[in-house]
């Protein structure tokens, strides 16, 4: 087994989207090579509810799906083919936005205000980017749980993982999406396929990810604008960006760590994006839109 170097560590940017939801994007919107076939990642959490209360009100997608997992709150979904739905605390929606559709995502919050979850886009390749869309809405009690001897857990959003499978089935770039809690000192190594690129998205505690030399920490948040940075044992909202190999090693810090472990086959086309929408040429991108202009962009 070889270990995957890390690659890249960086401190996720506080973003504007919707209507005015303040989130933190991971990455997004620029040159997302390395992350193929995942194309953003934003981290929308909140206490106060002015924050996220204006939403995601209705908008287009073309050429991607979008992963939703909410870990706090609720999200209250529409869309153009008379889907509708919440998504609460644990569950996960999993659209398939193929030809196009409208939607709109609208967060709630629990009752003491609190809001998070995350959502991350996944790209199509050119053969399904016309497919016709899908949901798959996944409760929180349907999604594999298991807990390892030294008190990891994982839950398994999508792929297999620890004999467990996750539900999101029919995926294109067979992408694997875990949810991992490992305690406080524990010393974790987790296998990741060597043909996919990987990532992870620490949400609580703290940790160093080792790479083949040496451990590298995340950049804490504390660092102000005329400060050298400061790598110590802090992790959240920080995002790893892993080079090829056979599995990732991480140390968790003293409240132990929770992150996010993305991995996906890459697509390698071609990408054409403007906003919510994702094709492989400009030309497919200016018809797109165009539809959306001339009202032809919902197809049954």
């Amino acid at each position: 087994m070889s270990l995957r170097p890390v690659k890249e560590i960086r401190e996720s940017k506080p973003t504007l989207e919707g209507a005015g939801v303040q989130l933190r994007r991971a990455f997004g919107f620029g040159n997302t090579t390395e992350f193929d076939p995942f194309l953003l990642l934003d981290d929308f959490r909140n206490d106060n509810p002015d924050a996220y209360l204006a939403g995601f009100p209705w908008h287009p997608h073309r050429g991607i799906e979008t992963i939703t997992y909410v870990l706090a709150g609720t999200v209250e979904h529409g869309d153009s083919l008379g889907n509708r739905g919440r998504m609460g605390a644990g569950d996960v929606q999993w659209m398939t936005a193929g030809r196009g559709i409208l939607h709109q995502e609208m967060p709630k919050g629990d009752d003491q205000g609190k809001m998070h979850g995350f959502q991350l886009w996944s790209n199509l390749p050119s053969s399904l980017k016309m497919t016709a869309p899908r949901y798959q809405d996944i409760s929180a009690r349907d999604i594999p749980e298991v807990t390892d001897d030294d008190g990891t857990r994982v839950r398994v959003v999508s792929g297999d993982f620890w004999g467990k499978t996750g539900p999101v089935e029919g995926v294109a770039s067979e992408p694997r999406y875990l949810d991992v809690s490992v305690p406080p000192g524990q010393k974790k190594r987790l296998a990741v396929d060597r043909s996919r690129n990987a990532f992870a998205y620490v949400f609580a505690g703290s940790g160093t990810f080792r790479d083949a030399s040496e451990p590298r920490a995340v950049l804490t948040e504390g660092a102000g604008p005329n400060d050298n940075p400061r790598y110590e044992q802090t992790g959240n909202r920080s995002l790893v960006l892993f080079d090829r190999g056979d599995e990732i090693v991480i140390q968790a810090g003293d409240e132990g760590i929770g992150f996010l472990l993305v991995s996906g086959k890459p697509i390698e086309e071609p990408v054409a994006w403007y906003g919510p929408i994702v094709m492989n040429t400009r030309e497919e991108l200016q018809q797109a839109y165009a539809e959306l202009r001339a009202g032809t962009f919902i197809t049954k």
